[in-house]
């Protein structure tokens, strides 16, 4: 059935609305040639970079997304190739290399594996990139600098970082693959939530006095060493599972046989149940040949 004809105060209503829309319609510049907005922002990369920008924040979960997705898009700007305007023009110097680098492996947690590793090579695609003076490739020297400034974040004692550095590092003048990259980086990136979890340990020992019974100490010490098992192993990842083994009834166990068997002793301070929990780690770590 074919609809009744509008009578003429609709007519004339919408005549009037037609108008209007024609008016408030976005019209496109004179040979531009763009079409329509997703088209210009297909061609512009803008769709492209905002989808990457947020599967990284996925990736990451950060307690700021906004903060996060600034510094994000003020780093891609930064490090975009002909920034200068010269795309021929020599890449940015170590340092800025290295804090770029240093950027990507923080943004994605090691036990995401996915996300961990595809930045992880982009953190190697940095510190690889060539230029006008030097050859593309990671030597020894940027790789170990990057190791160093992973460590300085957190409660990993001094002592740990260094020991951990001469396990997994190369030579200055040596070309670093890409999988002793990563298992370098992964390695520190465990000693750091290692050395946390032992932090957050002890602060349960001293009650927040800054110091725990020796006995105590000893005893929560041997229960780590003993899940941490015997020998090397190559996966860092497996270092964090030992926390399967201890258990809170493992724990509690041998808490409560050191209270009993519990003599006068001296008390361990923080600094020091740290350097012996992060030394149990570092041993375990297979140095890279």
């Amino acid at each position: 059935r074919e609809l009744p004809a509008p009578r003429n105060g609709g007519r004339s209503k919408m005549a009037a609305y037609e108008k209007r829309r024609a008016g408030t319609a976005p019209v496109p510049a004179a040979g531009s040639g763009l079409g329509s907005e997703a088209d210009f922002l297909l061609r512009a990369g803008v769709t492209a970079m905002v989808r990457e920008a947020l599967l990284k924040v996925l990736e990451a979960r950060p307690e700021e997304p906004v903060s996060f997705l600034a510094d994000y898009f003020e780093r891609l700007v930064l490090g975009s190739p002909g920034a200068a305007g010269d795309a021929t023009a020599e890449l940015p110097g170590p340092p800025q290399r290295l804090a770029r680098a240093l950027w990507y492996v923080r943004l994605a947690h090691h036990s995401h594996r996915t996300a961990f590793d595809s930045n992880a090579g982009a953190a190697y695609e940095v510190l690889g990139g060539g230029g006008r003076r030097r050859r593309a490739g990671v030597d020894g020297r940027l790789y170990s600098e990057l190791l160093r400034r992973i460590c300085q974040h957190g409660a990993v004692p001094a002592g740990a970082a260094a020991a951990l550095l001469g396990r997994v590092r190369c030579r200055d003048h040596e070309a670093v693959p890409f999988e002793v990259f990563r298992y370098g980086v992964l390695t520190c990136s465990v000693l750091l939530e290692f050395a946390a979890k032992a932090d957050a340990l002890f602060g349960l020992l001293d009650g927040g006095s800054g110091a725990a019974d020796a006995g105590l100490c000893q005893a929560v010490l041997r229960a780590l060493e003993d899940a941490l098992g015997a020998g090397p192993c190559s996966l860092p990842g497996r270092y964090l599972e030992v926390g399967s083994k201890l258990g809170p009834d493992g724990l509690a166990l041998a808490m409560d046989r050191a209270l009993q068997e519990r003599k006068l002793s001296t008390a361990m301070s923080r600094e020091e149940f740290l350097k012996k929990a992060t030394a149990l780690f570092v041993a375990k770590v297979k140095p890279v040949e």
